[in-house]
């Protein structure tokens, strides 16, 4: 038999080994983000195993970030990093664990379908030769990575730039929610249709400002929630640095100069098995406008797209008592304007359960082009 072997070198990779000497008990350590006690992503190959009857143990589960999020979660696989499918996994309050016989060689194992950096350049540079899109660098990371805006209009349109409505959408501010990254990819592709009638309206009406990876650093690295600092972005939005959070000092220091009317931040949630969104409802300066506006918003998206839903999420912020550190309550508070978190699954959709694949990248992907739809239904209301 082939000596087993895990490795982590590649985009993204992360994981402790503690033992290999026995297939039916290989004992691993999920490992902490670079500069933070985070701990809940993991991405990593073994080789030697085909035909072989594995048992894998994560021992530390129950002292991850979010402990909760193991109830119901079921590990992604894939032999060729293309197709990922999920595994029967079981948490017993401490040690997280799934038993899985490969068919070939080598197998990948993630957290979730990971969104690699290749990819997120990928990605940028074909939407790039579009003659609707301007790409522009605000700066850089702490490792050195491009921060990069995509601002995507129809300049030929009759609707003139001084009265297109200021649309920003941004993801991944925590790296490990990969499933944002994939999102926007959805969104990006569907906008970008010249065959598509709500994405030429929109573009007519419309600038969009696009950052697809807020935080390219943590996710090469493998980070679950932090950048190379160890900073949390998400909580950086009152007053970021450059020295400790420059993606957020870049990005709004741009929001600044070009204004927002309306700002969408796409994340993934550990624990709750739907799609859903939360407000800004909890700043000291959200009115009855706005109000309107995001039932408005809602309602359109559920309307239209079946992966969204309202009955489940994070409940609702006492008038007053929101967290201004985070993005979608400092933009909110800052812009007077509609401005939502997107969560979704690192599970599943339970209420439309896929048992082969859960909620993935290509599902993602589909509700990115979905919430075209809701946009063209309050466009014309945000200011």
């Amino acid at each position: 038999m082939t000596p087993l072997h895990i490795s982590t070198q590649f985009d993204a990779g992360a994981i402790e080994v503690l033992s290999l000497a026995d297939p039916q008990d290989i004992q691993l350590n999920i490992r902490r983000d670079n500069a933070s006690d985070f701990a809940q992503w993991f991405h990593f190959s073994l080789q030697g195993a085909a035909g072989v009857a594995l048992s894998v143990r994560f021992l530390n589960a129950g002292q991850s970030a979010y402990p909760k999020g193991w109830a119901g979660y079921r590990a992604v696989a894939s032999y060729d990093r293309q197709r990922w499918f999920r595994i029967d996994t079981q948490f017993d309050g401490q040690v997280l664990s799934f038993d899985f016989t490969p068919e070939t060689q080598c197998i990948y194992f993630a957290y979730f379908e990971p969104y690699s950096y290749e990819r997120h350049l990928d990605l940028i540079a074909s939407v790039a030769r579009c003659g609707h899109v301007t790409q522009e660098r605000l700066g850089g990371t702490l490792d050195g990575r491009d921060m990069t805006l995509l601002r995507i209009t129809d300049a030929t349109a009759a609707t003139s730039l001084a009265q297109k409505k200021k649309v920003w959408l941004i993801a991944r501010q925590h790296p490990g929610e990969a499933m944002a990254e994939w999102f926007i990819e959805g969104f990006l592709q569907r906008l970008l249709d010249p065959a598509d009638p709500v994405a030429r309206v929109l573009l007519d009406k419309c600038v969009f400002h696009v950052v697809p990876n807020m935080n390219p650093d943590g996710a090469v690295r493998g980070n679950l929630r932090t950048n190379a600092a160890g900073a949390n972005l998400n909580r950086e939005w009152a007053a970021p640095s450059l020295e400790k959070s420059p993606e957020v000092f870049l990005v709004r220091q741009k929001m600044q100069q070009v204004g927002v009317d309306l700002c969408l931040d796409a994340h993934g949630d550990e624990a709750l098995p739907y799609n859903f969104v939360a407000g800004c409802e909890g700043n000291p300066g959200y009115t009855p406008r706005l109000e309107a506006l995001e039932n408005s918003f809602k309602a359109a998206w559920l309307a239209t797209c079946p992966d969204f839903q309202t009955a489940q999420g994070y409940g609702q912020t006492p008038l007053g008592q929101a967290n201004p550190t985070l993005a979608t309550n400092w933009v909110g508070q800052n812009f007077d304007c509609l401005a939502l978190t997107i969560e979704m699954p690192f599970k599943d959709n339970a209420n439309l359960p896929d048992v082969r694949v859960g909620w993935n990248g290509e599902r993602s992907k589909k509700l990115g082009a979905s919430v075209l739809l809701p946009l063209l239904a309050v466009v014309d209301q945000l200011r």
